[in-house]
């Protein structure tokens, strides 16, 4: 009868983490892909600035893993992704979970129009990151919560 008991706290302690598990990696996703797009805007910011010299393999690298989280992000807000490791979603993304998705695709569309003329020279950069920061500012507006 101890066997069983213990069995069974075994098994339910199981289905715990992997519930647990399921819910951690879209959030661990998009808190990856935000790092990803916060390095690149870096970069990015830093050669228009003239802190850093302007590299087109930089700024093409930058735009395609800006259009990665474009097209990966909105899936990664299900429902059962609300809280947890130190998240700074809004619960307005699943209160308004389509107007998010087509600021997500409007943030795709700016990266996908300005990609090719942003490598091309410096001036041509900063006429190009201008709309795609714009899509994105426009989506953390509503959509991220402040720094805790």
């Amino acid at each position: 009868m101890k066997f069983r008991w213990v069995l069974a706290a075994g098994l339910a302690a199981a289905a715990i983490a992997t519930s647990v598990l399921a819910q951690s990696e879209p959030i661990a996703t998009r808190m990856a892909l935000m790092k990803g797009n916060n390095d690149n805007a870096r970069n990015v910011s830093q050669m228009i600035r003239g802190q850093q010299p302007f590299d087109p393999a930089k700024v093409d690298a930058a735009f395609a893993q800006w259009a990665e989280t474009a097209q990966k992000l909105p899936a990664q807000f299900p429902p059962d992704s609300k809280t947890g490791q130190k998240s700074r979603a809004a619960p307005a993304i699943w209160d308004n979970k389509q107007d998010f998705d087509a600021k997500a695709a409007a943030f795709g569309k700016a990266v996908a129009e300005n990609r090719a003329k942003a490598r091309n020279s410096l001036d041509d950069l900063k006429l190009a990151f201008a709309p795609v920061n714009d899509a994105c500012d426009n989506c953390h507006k509503g959509y991220r919560l402040s720094q805790r």
